[in-house]
């Protein structure tokens, strides 16, 4: 009898660790009501290039783009020592706009890219340190050049802001974070990355991206939380975020901004403190604005948690890496997680690229 009733204690115990466990694990990703007439992306240092590379790509699904403290699209072509020597430091000079547009036009041929026209009718914020030591002043100014060749109308369409007295990472407004201890002094760098430059770079950027907007929140009214990135690949950290305001959690049609991190600031670096203090929820609530935090995660071949702007995801079996096209690893998952999002995806396991791949193609096409 009494070892009965151990059992039962030790069954029920492990019922409890077993729920506990549960209840941990992060839900799954869910579809929300998105406007896809605005939907964005923006990203800072391996983020920024992260973002213009998912802005090329897939121009019919993205109408803004964010850039902080990052270079022009395709830099690295696939090589670490171009990304470190010629896309952040520019030792070996600066990179070949010719060279990358030809890179381009040949991914557009392949189908790997999205229309030209699509992409002529980004609107595009661009935001660059001119102290910056990690991805050099005069690559901002290159992405600049690039887009320019790219949109209708640059002078209307394209925005980019020299932060003087500015090193490298996102510039924060003190009024939007938790904890301004965070910030990191304007001409310091570091992390969190997060920048005390008396500029609230959330709000210039989704001000460009999508016009008049209303007063910030004074307080967060909406509602951070986990989701499960395994389904869209399980390269990725395990959990990723989002905030949705309260009204887009009851329905109302909402907007959707895809934030990306850089190096050394996923949440396995430093917590919560960029998805927390990034300054774009307490414009969100305001605004019907959706934000949607994926997360990296550091690895073997990216010990810092950057995103994949060079190829490390796919340099190991191809000699010629696909990361900045639709193709790559990467930029497929998080296409995935925004097809979740918008209610066009049924399925997102990180076994359907190839489909999704014909999916989109198909799509452009009509």
């Amino acid at each position: 009898m009494h070892r009965n009733f151990a059992l039962a204690i030790l069954s029920a115990g492990l019922g409890l660790c077993a729920s506990a466990l549960a209840e941990e694990e992060p839900p799954s990703l869910e579809s929300l009501h998105i406007d896809p007439d605005r939907i964005s992306v923006m990203g800072v240092s391996s983020g920024g290039y992260m973002a213009t590379q998912l802005a090329v790509a897939y121009p019919e699904v993205f109408s803004g783009l964010g850039v902080f403290a990052a270079g022009p699209w395709g830099c690295s072509q696939g090589e670490l020592s171009r990304a470190l020597r010629q896309c952040m430091a520019i030792g070996r000079g600066l990179p070949s706009l010719a060279e990358l547009d030809a890179r381009l036009e040949d991914y557009r041929r392949r189908d790997l890219l999205g229309e030209a026209n699509a992409l002529a009718k980004q609107r595009v914020y661009l935001w660059q340190g001119e102290d910056d030591e990690v991805v050099q002043p005069q690559l901002g100014a290159a992405l600049a050049r690039q887009y320019s060749r790219w949109l209708t109308d640059s002078d209307s369409q394209l925005k980019l802001e020299l932060a003087e007295g500015a090193n490298h990472g996102w510039p924060v407004a003190r009024e939007r974070i938790d904890d301004p201890a965070l910030l990191v002094n304007c001409r310091a760098k570091g992390a969190p990355y997060l920048l005390d430059c008396g500029s609230d770079g959330a709000g210039r950027a989704l001000g460009w991206l999508y016009g008049d907007l209303a007063a910030p929140s004074e307080e967060r009214q909406g509602n951070l939380r986990e989701f499960d990135q395994e389904p869209f690949d399980d390269g990725l950290a395990e959990r990723g975020y989002l905030y949705v305001p309260e009204s887009c959690a009851q329905g109302k049609e909402c907007g959707l901004v895809m934030a990306l991190h850089g190096c050394r600031m996923s949440s396995e670096q430093i917590g919560e403190q960029f998805v927390r203090n990034s300054g774009l929820d307490a414009w969100a609530d305001t605004n019907r604005l959706v934000v949607i935090y994926p997360q990296a995660t550091p690895s073997l071949p990216n010990p810092l948690g950057c995103w994949d702007w060079w190829g490390y995801e796919e340099s190991m079996w191809q000699p010629s890496p696909l990361h900045d096209s639709r193709d790559g690893e990467q930029l497929g998952a998080l296409m995935r997680m925004i097809r979740q999002l918008a209610g066009l995806s049924g399925n997102v396991s990180a076994d359907n690229v190839s489909a999704d791949h014909a999916s989109d193609a198909e799509g452009s096409a009509q």
